[in-house]
């Protein structure tokens, strides 16, 4: 296979951000995509001069020139396309998380597990190439055991609040970290306490914190604050603190590792997950699809995350907005 011809399911802006992706990577074809807004669905054709453009993503699907397809839906809406896709054949690449309940995401490992296509969700954490480095010490010893895991991701309030009608704090950012935890300590999640704040009644909360308890009995609290001021001159404030018996690892990510200062003010731009520079797309989002897509020419199955990896994220999520509901702490089997 010489280049990996891939479609696109979902245009919303990470969708059409795919498809910014796919057209920087030169393994890869955008050869179609699909919405079901006939509007966006043309505008986005139109814009990449991509050949196949549709509403219905089975038709997708039914096209043999299309070897793979990435699917950005909202999470809610995975796990028919996923098994769809893998059911006709195609590989998968699936935006995180990976489903809305831990009986989907199950069908979804199950169905990836039965196919000998490529399957893949997308942790772009794990191509930001400071968390890729902290595992790599982690995996060496250099810092002993793991006691304790912090991580914040907090992001301003015009940003979320749409996305609050859809998904909350807690699995819509708190995923990343979690999967980063599980990732970095090779532990498992027993229980997840967590509390969470809203104020501006959307159907779901502005701000989650929740506590894990590790099989190991290391800590990991995520601090997930969808409300900053609407004056933040950042779009992302992310950080990770891993504390070991022997060292430590502190991770400073987006804010304030760039700033610029002109005449529009005060602005961190992005220099990590899908900059632009000189006209093309870099970056984690970038190095992710184009890992998938060797893994597709080559025929073997992506091992930087495993379905069952990203299952376990989703899972912990899940428990930890439970017990944000019930004030409870929730345990995992």
């Amino acid at each position: 296979m010489n280049r990996v011809k891939m479609g696109v399911i979902g245009l919303g802006w990470f969708g059409v951000k795919h498809c910014e992706a796919l057209a920087a990577i030169p393994q890869v074809e955008l050869a179609a995509v699909c919405t079901r807004t006939e509007s966006r669905l043309a505008e986005v054709a139109n814009s990449f001069d991509v050949p196949v453009a549709c509403t219905d993503y089975n038709q997708l699907l039914a096209d043999p020139e299309i070897d793979a397809v990435s699917i950005v839906t909202m999470w809610d809406q995975h796990t028919e396309p996923a098994l769809a896709a893998l059911a006709a054949g195609k590989h998968v690449f699936l935006e995180k998380p990976m489903a809305s309940t831990a009986t989907d995401c199950q069908a979804i490992v199950d169905a990836a597990a039965a196919s000998d296509r490529a399957f893949m969700v997308g942790h772009i954490c794990r191509f930001n190439p400071r968390y890729a480095a902290a595992k790599q010490e982690i995996d060496e010893g250099k810092i002993g055991r793991i006691l304790s895991m912090y991580a914040r991701r907090n992001i301003p309030a015009a940003v979320t609040i749409d996305i609050l009608e859809k998904i909350g704090p807690i699995i819509g950012d708190g995923v990343h970290d979690t999967d980063l935890m599980l990732w970095y300590s090779g532990d498992r999640i027993v229980s997840a306490y967590a509390q969470s704040l809203s104020w501006r009644n959307k159907t779901h909360a502005d701000l989650g914190w929740t506590m894990f308890r590790f099989d190991s009995g290391a800590i990991g609290v995520l601090e997930n604050v969808w409300c900053l001021p609407d004056q933040t001159p950042f779009q992302i404030d992310e950080r990770l603190e891993i504390i070991g018996t022997e060292g430590s690892i502190h991770v400073q990510e987006t804010h304030p590792n760039f700033s610029i200062v002109d005449a529009d003010g005060y602005r961190l731009p992005d220099t990590t997950y899908w900059p632009t520079h000189f006209g093309r797309l870099h970056g984690a989002l970038v190095e992710e699809l184009a890992y998938f897509a060797d893994c597709v020419r080559e025929g073997r199955q992506p091992e930087i995350i495993t379905p069952e990896e990203s299952m376990a994220a989703v899972v912990a999520c899940l428990a930890a907005e439970e017990s944000a509901r019930s004030g409870e702490v929730v345990t995992l089997s």
